[in-house]
């Protein structure tokens, strides 16, 4: 790994990150009167970590790879993973649905894929607005079973910092499965295996990414919370606890950028986030939407280069593409989330640059959550829609996405 930034003092203080603590941070709980606040925060604190320096160096080779143009990213899983879903079936067939694809993008493009799961943390969602009415009654929005629970009810509702604790044994589970998947594929030397399956989740609650950065022998602080954080759109401020934090961190991180991000805002975010322009270090992941990513993408890519930034250039077609149907089912469409794929990669490739990374928010079983591939119609959603939060793709709708993309 390259060196970092030396480990500033007084980072944790009393069992507290004070640092990130006194950093704005949009989208956070509303806990911290909570009689178990404090006792949460030491716990997380004294728990192990869940992914180890020498998995993220790692990573960042594999993913300096991507960003030289000699292999892809594959980013998939969740939108928000299901506490009651952690269990070895669902793990396991989560990451042969992760595997499967990217055999099938490696097939399809003759690259390898690092395979990264939206897996083991993603937990916690932010949310446009702090409730919602259900019933005619205005409760908390539903934010992630690290925060509340979905049921909608004002004491399911109620923030509580004691599910930290759950989402971090659940994470811990997860962690084990995915290092018997890499050690299974190395002693097989196989190298799908060899390139994944990684851990990645947004760093959204700061309550407990703080407690769980650690530091190496040598003084180099990483994020045990997961091999891949990434920042959100909302929440990707460059005075914020949540820039900051990935910004010292030595774990390979990435950032979402929407279509309101201006070329010298992203610019900005690459020098906090990749000061030393390390290939490998920062993704950057479009979300721009399939109507704006002809028009925004470009001024991005140019300004982006010119700085000498080797980002992985990652496209997200997911989530500038939702809408909702007559009938009020929130969805997407197949065909847009080709559409915008295929300006980002032709945008790309005409300005020079590698298409390499491709996130998605996709299911392993057979939901029925967006439209496209076997579901036909608006009537067809509501056979198996079980999303916390936003439509998944089915694995048949994953795999005719990349076929779509990538013909030969």
């Amino acid at each position: 790994m390259s060196s970092a930034p030396p480990q500033r003092p007084g980072l944790l203080t009393a069992g507290r990150p004070l640092v990130w603590d006194m950093l704005p941070a949009e989208q956070q709980p509303h806990w911290r009167d909570h009689s178990s606040y404090a006792a949460t925060r030491r716990a997380l604190l004294e728990a192990a970590p869940l992914v180890l320096p020498t998995e993220i160096a790692e990573l960042r080779g594999q993913l300096a790879a991507v960003a030289s143009g000699r292999a892809r990213l594959l980013q998939a899983g969740d939108c928000a993973e299901n506490l009651t879903e952690q269990t070895p079936r669902h793990i396991a067939g989560k990451i042969s649905v992760l595997n499967a694809l990217g055999d099938h993008l490696a097939a399809r493009t003759g690259q390898d894929v690092v395979r990264i799961g939206r897996i083991g943390g993603q937990f916690a969602k932010p949310r446009s607005a702090a409730t919602e009415r259900h019933a005619g009654s205005e409760l908390p929005s539903f934010r992630g079973h690290m925060v509340n629970a979905e049921e909608p009810t004002p004491e399911a509702r109620q923030h509580d910092p004691r599910r930290m604790l759950l989402a971090y044994e659940a994470a811990a589970l997860v962690s084990e499965h995915l290092r018997e998947a890499r050690h299974q594929g190395a002693a097989a030397d196989s190298p799908r295996i060899a390139s994944g399956p990684w851990a990645s989740h947004e760093a959204l609650v700061i309550d407990y990414e703080g407690p769980l950065v650690r530091s190496t022998p040598d003084g180099r602080e990483y994020l045990a919370s997961t091999h891949l954080p990434w920042i959100g759109e909302r929440t990707r401020q460059p005075d914020s606890a949540h820039v900051d934090m990935l910004s010292v961190v030595q774990n390979p991180v990435a950032c979402k950028i929407g279509p309101t991000a201006g070329p010298a805002e992203v610019v900005k975010l690459c020098g906090l986030l990749d000061p030393e322009r390390s290939p490998g270090r920062l993704t950057l992941i479009l979300r721009l939407g399939r109507t704006r990513a002809a028009d925004v993408l470009p001024g991005i890519v140019d300004a982006v280069r010119h700085a000498g930034h080797p980002v992985i250039w990652a496209v997200d077609p997911m989530h500038g593409n939702t809408e909702h149907t007559q009938s009020g089912i929130k969805t997407r469409h197949l065909r847009h989330i080709a559409e915008e794929t295929t300006v980002f990669l032709h945008v790309l490739e005409r300005q020079g640059a590698h298409p390499g990374g491709l996130h998605l928010e996709t299911a392993a079983t057979d939901v029925t959550e967006c439209l496209g591939a076997g579901i036909r119609s608006e009537d067809a959603l509501d056979r198996s829609y079980t999303t916390l939060c936003d439509p998944r793709l089915n694995p048949e709708q994953a795999h005719e996405l990349i076929r779509m993309l990538f013909r030969s």
